[in-house]
């Protein structure tokens, strides 16, 4: 069973006027992200020329800092482990930074090791007297290797590419293999999938373990808590998207099924439809317009090839917006997640679904690593965080929700969205019904859910992305889209 982690942000009351002089050498994507307010200012301790480049937060005095390295390209990006969190990156190894070290001066102890998930090597996280943090990688640059899952072509560039050419040699010769060949041979191949180290599954903490460490640096640097915006409007710990994908024509009868269940507990959902597969009749599309829910579409024709190159993409993508345009969706989900983080950017559309947390089992192995949402140029990527019903009961072949339930109780403990995803194609298979229709007893009646639809999610997102935290007469305020349903959520000093 997934073990819950409690979130180190807790919402925290402020009666007098805050105050926080964070400065830094220039954008923090971290910083950013979590909307937590800092200035760019000149370096308070140069460093000599002679030095590899690095990056600082410092706190109002200039005195105690968290630097960090930035990418050289004589540098390769690996993944090491930093106290059980994954980092995938250009670390600098012990060779590099005691130099370093000595032209900043002071004296520093030794306060986190890392240790290379593959090979040799040495390096870690330095901390001098005056409290200043060195780390010997560029957070940004580990973040952004997960979001776009560039880790999988920076370590394993051989297999990606062998990847490739047997996810196109398969969807061409797929039509032609009987159902039971196909799942025959997906259940042999989950055996080894399922032992994938990274990203890990069902649930990789990765990136939100590094957010957390590096706020608690953040704070200590600061000496003082440290404001960020909550991901979700204020009085929603966690937010409930649900999801449906209609893969054939057979699967449309089951719409009325899956629509029976959430209808019991007041809920609504996305349908995203194949325009080029079946028809969709009118009345089906209209129906769910008139109960609130919302229509996406799901590839052109569910061949697995819409993302194949640009060429594809870009011939494709005029049919595709026009069956947008005709059913009035504006999101996007590729079929069996095939995707890559420049195209989705590329797509036309308000967001996109094709991104999972992490799942080895898709023939796009991997996942963002991330448990909100993500701006991808003008496109919100809604990852996809629990497992699909049919990897789960015609794969796995499992028999109830526990997997579902355990990953969502991690995510309600860390904020997360909780986005689930059931075909009414495969409501066959045993189990899935009965599953959904306990997941939802489970949690539809959440006090501190946000059931929203992806449009509602991406919306949200965007707003949240455009405003800030600003310290006011009786507290910290949100200036901007997002100020009057936002929270600011405080990390403590050392959490």
């Amino acid at each position: 069973m997934l073990e819950a982690v409690t979130t180190d942000v807790a919402p925290r009351a402020t009666r007098r006027a805050p105050s926080l002089a964070i400065a830094a050498s220039g954008p923090v994507l971290y910083l950013d992200y979590h909307r937590t307010p800092y200035a760019v200012a000149d370096d308070p301790q140069a460093v000599p020329a002679t030095s590899p480049r690095t990056a600082w937060l410092a706190d109002e005095h200039g005195t105690a800092q968290l630097r960090w390295l930035l990418p050289d390209a004589r540098w390769s990006p690996q993944r090491w482990d930093l106290d059980g969190i994954a980092v995938v990156a250009r670390v600098v190894t012990e060779d590099v930074l005691a130099p370093l070290r000595r032209s900043l001066g002071g004296r520093w102890e030794r306060r986190q090791t890392l240790q290379p998930a593959h090979g040799d090597g040495e390096a870690a996280l330095w901390v001098r007297a005056d409290g200043t943090v060195l780390v010997p990688f560029d957070p940004d640059e580990a973040i952004t290797n997960l979001w776009t899952e560039a880790y999988l072509h920076e370590l394993t560039p051989g297999m990606e590419r062998a990847g490739a050419l047997a996810r196109r040699a398969y969807y061409r010769v797929r039509p032609v293999l009987p159902r039971r060949t196909q799942i025959a041979f997906r259940r042999r191949l989950a055996r080894r999938q399922a032992r994938t180290a990274f990203p890990r599954w069902p649930c990789e903490t990765a990136l939100h373990d590094l957010y957390d460490l590096l706020f608690t640096l953040v704070t200590e640097v600061a000496g003082q808590p440290v404001p960020t915006l909550g991901p979700w409007p204020a009085g929603h710990t966690w937010a409930l998207t649900l999801t449906h994908d209609v893969e054939t024509a057979e699967g449309i009868p089951g719409i009325e099924v899956l629509r029976g269940i959430e209808r019991r507990h007041g809920l609504v959902s996305s349908w995203h439809f194949v325009p080029r597969r079946y028809d969709l009749p009118a009345a089906v599309r209209e129906s769910l317009v008139r109960e609130g829910c919302e229509i996406g579409v799901h590839g052109l024709y569910h061949d697995g090839l819409d993302v194949e190159s640009e060429a594809t993409l870009a011939a494709r993508l005029p049919a595709i917006h026009a069956a947008a345009e005709a059913w009035g969706a504006t999101g996007f989900r590729a079929p069996s997640m095939q995707r890559s983080w420049a195209a989705m950017a590329t797509l036309g559309f308000d967001h996109d679904l094709s991104f999972p947390d992490t799942d080895p089992f898709q023939p796009c192995r991997g996942g963002c690593c991330s448990w909100w949402p993500l701006l991808n140029g003008p496109v919100v990527e809604l990852p996809l965080t629990l497992a699909q019903d049919h990897t789960l009961f015609e794969i796995l072949r499992q028999s109830g929700p526990r997997t579902w339930l355990d990953k969502t109780d991690l995510l309600r403990a860390r904020r997360g969205l909780a986005q689930l995803l059931v075909h009414p194609d495969y409501l066959a298979v045993p189990g899935v019904r009965d599953a959904y229709a306990a997941y939802l007893d489970t949690y539809a009646g959440d006090p501190d859910v946000w059931h929203a639809l992806p449009s509602q999610v991406s919306a949200w997102w965007r707003a949240r992305a455009a405003s800030r935290i600003d310290a006011g007469e009786n507290g910290w305020e949100v200036r901007g889209p997002a100020a009057d349903a936002a929270e600011v959520l405080v990390v403590p000093v050392g959490a």
